[in-house]
């Protein structure tokens, strides 16, 4: 699970900025919402960010998106080619200087005992320039491997006690490139070493899947032939009171994205019988398909056991059918987390669904320079009658400024 990721020099992001999905001492809902992964560390699976347009929201979903595609490297196959990142660029000398990220999580070992990782990671232009991986075994941190850029190559030492052959050591340092992560290049030595296995398979397939932003199309991750996955997909239509009763892939289309499914809708005619009707998806309603695809992106989320992020979750659906989603998340999910930005304000008045710790908000200065900060910052939350009131007489900020 995560705990928490920052970044600087990051879109619009050009001072150091923190997300953190620590729980605080609040004890509501804590059954759905928390998990404790050590004493005394407890933390969240659902984060929520507001924001007025073009406050930086969507740019903090988009740290999860470079991780991703930084810890793939599938695109980089020569040392020139850029890495997926871009600096704050409204003044004349961020560009010049390192961005900079690092995130905190927790993996549970064979003993089902939860280990705190940390990951650093620091770029200049096409360049990584460091890049570490530290492991909390006790309360001091093991340097798993520490990696520098020194005289145009990068030179990577592993912690002694992960007894490294030097033939594995040399091969992972010659097909570093200086533009990739030290775990591509792991990736494509044969060797296993235990503790790097174990966080290579965090980052590289459960940290996150695809950002969704509005509108986009995302059908090839949902597994409509998976039965459970099927199962819970059309049961969340149902339950959404929508009268569909079945959906297929199209096996015949030759994109993932055309037409790829079709609807089955059951109505009762006049001599009340059932009868089912057909419909290819362009001909259904954009909440209807955004119900499914979200429904199924999520519950991929869970089955994996991954990290969701979703750019403004409200886009074509309906809020009560907002809340039941994350209802269905909340009671569903373990250890997987969903992030998400909004516009929908109505969520900050479902006391008995949201907690004042998964409320984060994005503002942006006249220099152009976006902060992110939650609202547990704020002093006198209890004593708001309605922080869905106190938000829109902006009482946090993070409003149009009209």
């Amino acid at each position: 699970m995560i705990a928490e990721i920052t970044f600087k020099n990051f879109f619009s992001f050009r001072d150091e900025t923190t997300f953190s999905f620590e729980a605080d001492n609040d004890t509501a809902m804590q059954q759905f919402h928390v998990v404790e992964v050590e004493p005394d560390v407890k933390l969240l699976k659902l984060g929520i960010i507001y924001g007025a347009n073009a406050s930086g929201k969507s740019n903090v979903l988009k740290v999860w998106e470079f991780f991703q595609e930084f810890f793939d490297s599938g695109k980089i196959v020569e040392r020139n080619d850029p890495i997926p990142y871009t600096s704050f660029m409204l003044d004349e000398k961020s560009h010049k200087q390192p961005s900079e990220f690092a995130i905190t999580f927790y993996i549970k070992d064979q003993t089902k005992k939860y280990i705190k990782y940390k990951y650093s990671l620091a770029l200049l232009d096409n360049t990584v320039i460091s890049e570490t991986l530290q492991a909390y075994f006790s309360t001091q941190p093991t340097a798993i491997f520490e990696r520098v850029y020194n005289q145009g190559i990068s030179v990577i030492k592993f912690s002694t006690k992960l007894k490294v052959p030097a033939a594995v050591r040399d091969e992972i340092t010659i097909k570093c490139l200086p533009n990739i992560s030290m775990f591509s290049a792991y990736r494509r030595v044969n060797t296993n070493i235990p503790v790097l296995e174990e966080v290579n398979n965090y980052l590289h397939n459960k940290l996150l899947l695809p950002l969704i932003a509005p509108g986009e199309l995302f059908p090839q991750h949902i597994d409509i032939h998976s039965r459970q996955q099927r199962e819970n997909i059309l049961q969340f239509i149902k339950e959404a009171d929508f009268n569909i009763s079945d959906i297929q892939r199209n096996e015949k289309t030759e994109t993932p994205f055309d037409n790829s499914y079709y609807y089955t809708h059951r109505i009762i005619d006049k001599y009340n019988n059932y009868v089912y009707y057909s419909f290819p998806e362009d001909m259904e309603s954009a909440g209807t398909i955004q119900a499914f695809r979200l429904s199924g992106y999520i519950y991929e989320g869970i089955r994996n056991k991954g990290f969701i992020a979703i750019d403004e979750i409200e886009s074509s659906l309906h809020p009560k059918l907002i809340e039941f989603l994350l209802v269905k998340f909340l009671k569903e999910s373990e250890t997987e987390q969903l992030l998400f930005t909004t516009h929908y304000d109505g969520l900050l008045a479902e006391e008995d669904l949201i907690r004042k710790d998964n409320i984060w908000f994005t503002t942006k200065n006249k220099e152009g320079v976006s902060a992110l900060y939650p609202l547990t910052d704020f002093k006198g939350l209890n004593r708001l009658s309605s922080l869905q009131k106190a938000y829109k007489l902006g009482r946090f900020g993070a409003i149009p400024n009209i």
